[in-house]
């Protein structure tokens, strides 16, 4: 089966690693797994504009509807390239919902926003799907999407941690899971070594913010972030994520307010466990408890979350045996292979 995924990528953020998973063992199961787009040096993905044998196309929609490549005879392309049973729309924002506002993050502005959006993945495919398990519209259904593969796999090797805390992400809506990590640790501030937050917006606004108008997507505490001597250090790579998380101690895993809402997984939500450091989860046990199982809630920020980061900066083995535990049932539910053939199965339901 040939697919062909339509993707709006970045260099530095999304879900670049679980494409180039889905593509590394499409092979190996008889398939094939392609981007549409030209190839692009900087983003090392199996790009192809070749339609010809095409048995599916996905459209895995993050952050906006367009095309990053090509134009309306694209859309003319991919569209004529299979019939519509064999289209698929993955939602992985949860913008194909009515309008919601949870903590100040929301997924549209208004609700013709909403209208628009959810009118044209209507207009693409009859089969839409969201990483959750619980979607809100009846007419969608689940598919996780992202995936954990474990050639990422890190070494849980804690001899020689440059930081204590690291978090890769931009700051788009997580000022308020962030926040409360920070003031976890502003007590204990003297017996924590160095935190860096890899990503757009920590220090100061992003320079395209203000032009685009989403300064308050971007909103954090600069000057708290001074005093407690955090390092805001611009993104890395996607290709470097999980070699970046590995140089901390511990990564909070950290969700905005909608996503936790919805009940989301995010590409993180799997690569953090495969890199070299503890997660440590700032989100609802029973959320924690049913993606990563019964003995993720040892990992989970907790009452007295000073407390819990201490206890993991003095005994960092003892809380990579709970990783391990995750990481061996994360290798057979989510994996690439388990992944894609969920979705050869839905693609041909």
């Amino acid at each position: 089966m040939k697919l062909v995924f339509v993707y709006y990528a970045y260099e530095n953020q999304g879900s670049e690693l679980d494409l180039q998973g889905y593509a590394r063992v499409a092979k190996a199961l008889g398939h094939e797994v392609t981007v549409y787009g030209p190839a692009n040096p900087r983003i090392p993905l199996n790009y192809s504009t070749n339609l010809h044998g095409a048995d599916a196309v996905v459209f895995v929609v993050e952050w906006t509807t367009g095309l990053q490549n090509g134009d309306r005879l694209d859309w003319a392309r991919l569209i004529a390239a299979v019939p519509r049973r064999r289209r698929i729309v993955i939602d992985c924002d949860g913008r194909y919902n009515d309008m919601i506002n949870i903590t100040g993050d929301y997924n549209h502005r208004d609700k013709e926003e909403s209208r628009r959006w959810v009118e044209f993945c209507d207009g693409l495919a009859d089969k839409i799907y969201q990483p959750t398990y619980h979607p809100l519209r009846p007419n969608v259904r689940p598919f996780l999407f992202h995936l954990y593969d474990p050639i990422w796999e890190t070494p849980l090797d804690f001899s020689h941690k440059e930081f204590s805390m690291v978090y890769v992400g931009h700051s788009k809506f997580r000022w308020h899971g962030m926040s409360r990590v920070l003031r976890a640790i502003e007590p204990i501030r003297e017996r924590v070594g160095r935190i860096a937050l890899f990503g757009h917006g920590w220090a100061e606004q992003p320079s395209w913010a203000a032009s685009m108008g989403i300064e308050e997507i971007y909103r954090t505490d600069p000057a708290y972030l001074q005093k407690l001597g955090v390092e805001a250090i611009p993104p890395v790579p996607f290709a470097r994520v999980i070699e970046t998380m590995s140089r901390g101690v511990f990564n909070p895993i950290v969700y905005r307010p909608l996503f936790e809402h919805l009940g989301m997984v995010t590409c993180r939500t799997f690569e953090t466990p495969a890199a070299g450091t503890i997660p440590l989860f700032v989100l609802d046990p029973t959320y924690v408890r049913a993606i990563y199982g019964d003995p993720a809630a040892e990992l989970l920020l907790g009452e007295r979350p000073h407390e819990k980061i201490l206890d993991v900066l003095a005994r960092p083995d003892h809380y990579a045996m709970v990783v391990r535990e995750i990481r061996s049932e994360f290798g057979v539910r989510h994996s690439p292979e388990a992944r894609l053939r969920e979705l050869i199965e839905i693609i041909e339901s």
